[in-house]
């Protein structure tokens, strides 16, 4: 069994790590940001112990918000992650870094590859990028896990909001401009336990998300559909339509290349997942 640590266990991501690979039997030491200040170095050394695999779900994903708070978006984003990783190298023990498509300008019209060039549009975006570069050159054993359009259907989350708002409105108006790949949190926490479990030296890249393409408005339809509710209440309105003080990339589509040709299991295509999680 492994021994894994975990931060940012508190989020959608993090706590269905920590369940599955607890339920797997694994040994998982798992901590939010009121156990564990990830900026603080100090800290993180004392968290880290020898021989064990990192998961780093912590992050600053208030995308709009960190327009204006920049350094706090900086110090999780960047200064966090170098802390863990650095740990990592001292310790001996491997970092699984999540990261986000927000690298990217956003602006392709083919799925993004793990060596396409970055150049990211928001200061979530860079301060991202930033913590990518500072975990690869730590001297840590660290694989960055890119993935995008993250959900769970419950809470706060895209997929949710549009269920309780299905329920609240006649018409729901939602982009068709921006293009991603919708990704069920159980199944990108899965594909992040089986990394764990595997090997890795060096730096590595990886981009995972479930399979296929949708718009927004594909999505919030698809959502209704499963849950039994007409999709042509929903309506396709351009991004132009909800001005935010952060620009949305309008191209997210993550290629699965790189996961693939390392063995790993690739995801389900996100039509069958979100099937999956509104059953």
């Amino acid at each position: 069994m492994t021994n894994i640590l975990l931060t940012g266990a508190r989020g959608q991501l993090g706590t269905r790590i920590d369940a599955l690979a607890t339920s797997a039997g694994h040994t998982v030491t798992a901590v939010g940001s009121r156990e564990l200040d990830i900026t603080d170095s100090r800290a993180v050394d004392d968290f880290v112990s020898p021989d064990s695999v990192l998961i780093n779900c912590a992050a600053y994903t208030a995308v709009d918000a960190a327009e204006t708070d920049q350094e706090a978006a900086r110090a999780v984003n960047e200064i966090g992650p170098l802390n863990l990783a650095r740990a990592c190298a001292r310790a001996g023990s491997r970092l699984i870094h999540v990261s986000t498509d927000y690298v990217f300008p956003g602006d392709a019209s083919t799925p993004y590859d793990v060596d396409a060039p970055t150049g990211p549009a928001t200061v979530y975006g860079r301060t991202k990028l930033d913590g990518e570069i500072a975990v690869r050159e730590s001297g840590a054993d660290v694989a960055v896990v890119r993935t995008a359009w993250v959900y769970s259907g419950v809470g706060t989350d895209f997929v949710a909001t549009m269920r309780r708002l299905e329920a609240e409105r006649e018409f729901v108006n939602v982009v068709d401009d921006q293009i991603g790949s919708p990704t069920y949190s159980v199944d990108l926490a899965g594909g992040i336990v089986e990394l764990a479990l595997r090997d890795f030296t060096g730096a590595s890249t990886f981009h995972l998300t479930n399979g296929g393409q949708a718009s927004w408005y594909e999505l919030a339809r698809a959502v209704f559909e499963e849950i039994g509710a007409d999709p042509a209440r929903v309506r396709p309105c351009s991004s132009a339509d909800f001005v935010r003080p952060a620009p949305r990339p309008a191209y997210s589509v993550l290629s699965e290349r790189a996961w693939v040709t390392a063995g790993m299991t690739p995801l389900r295509p996100w039509r069958e997942a979100l099937h999956a999680a509104l059953a």
